[in-house]
C-alpha cells in the first residue's frame, strides 16, 4: 500500500515574506522600497524635463537663426523659461552693458568684451547643467548603497534563521526555508532598487552631457555672431 506524504505549503509571496520578517529586516525592506520609488520619481521627472528642454532648445535655435536681429529676440527670450533662452539673455545682458552702456566717446575694448562674453555664457551653461543635475547624486547614492543595505538585511535574516534552528533543534527544510527566503528577499529588494538607479543615473548623465554640449555650441555660435558685430564697430 503506497504511503501518503503530507505536503506543507509555504507562502513565498513578497507580502508573506515581508510580514514574516523580523522588525529589522522589515525596516530594511521598507527603506529599499522607498529608495526605489524615489529613484523612479527622479528618473521620470528628469527624463521628461530633458526631453522638453531639448525640444525647446531646437525650436529656439531655429528661431534664433531666422531672426533679422538679435535685439528682436531679447524681450521674448527674457520671458521664456528654458536654458537656451536664459543663455541668450545672459549674453545679451553682458553685450548691452559692454557696448550700449559704455561712456560716450569711449573706445570699444574688443578683447575685453569677448572675454566677458565667454565668461558670462560659460557660467550660464554651468549654472543650467548644475540645476538639472541637482538630484542625480541621490540616484548615485541609491545605486551604490542599496545592494549593501539589502545584504545587511540578508545577513540579519540568516542570523535569525539560524537562531530559530538552534532553538527548535530541527534542521528540516520546513524550518530553515522561510527564514532564508525572508533574508534573500531583502537582497532582491536591494538589487531592485539599485539596478534602475544606476541605469537611470548613467542615462541622465549622458543626456546632461549632450545638453551641455548643445548649449556650449549655441553659446559659441552666439559669441561668434557678436564678435563679428564687434569687428564692424569703429574703435
Amino acid at each position: 500500500m503506497p504511503t501518503l506524504l503530507a505536503k506543507t505549503t509555504i507562502d513565498m509571496s513578497p507580502l508573506a515574506l515581508f510580514l514574516a520578517a523580523d522588525i529589522v529586516v522589515k525596516l530594511v525592506m521598507l527603506g529599499l522600497v522607498a529608495a526605489s520609488v524615489a529613484s523612479w520619481a527622479i528618473i521620470i521627472d528628469r527624463g521628461r524635463q530633458l526631453k522638453v528642454i531639448n525640444a525647446h532648445a531646437k525650436a529656439f535655435e531655429a528661431w534664433f537663426w531666422k531672426a533679422d536681429s538679435v535685439d528682436t529676440l531679447y524681450d521674448p527670450a527674457k520671458r521664456a523659461a528654458h536654458p537656451s533662452a536664459r543663455l541668450f539673455v545672459a549674453g545679451m545682458d553682458e553685450w548691452r552693458r559692454s557696448i550700449l552702456n559704455r561712456r560716450a566717446g569711449a573706445a570699444v575694448d574688443r578683447d575685453g568684451v569677448r572675454a566677458r562674453l565667454t565668461s558670462v555664457m560659460g557660467v550660464a551653461v554651468a549654472r543650467e547643467i548644475d540645476a538639472l543635475g541637482e538630484r542625480l547624486n541621490i540616484l548615485a547614492t541609491i545605486g551604490s548603497v542599496a545592494p549593501f543595505v539589502g545584504l545587511f538585511g540578508t545577513v540579519w535574516g540568516i542570523m535569525r534563521a539560524f537562531g530559530a534552528i538552534a532553538s527548535s533543534q530541527n534542521t528540516s527544510l520546513g524550518v530553515v526555508a522561510p527564514g532564508i527566503a525572508e533574508a534573500l528577499f531583502a537582497t532582491a529588494l536591494g538589487l531592485f532598487a539599485a539596478i534602475p538607479a544606476v541605469i537611470g543615473y548613467n542615462r541622465l548623465l549622458h543626456g546632461l552631457g549632450r545638453l551641455e554640449a548643445r548649449l556650449g555650441a549655441f553659446g559659441e555660435e552666439f559669441h561668434a555672431l557678436l564678435s563679428r558685430q564687434l569687428d564692424g564697430m569703429e574703435r
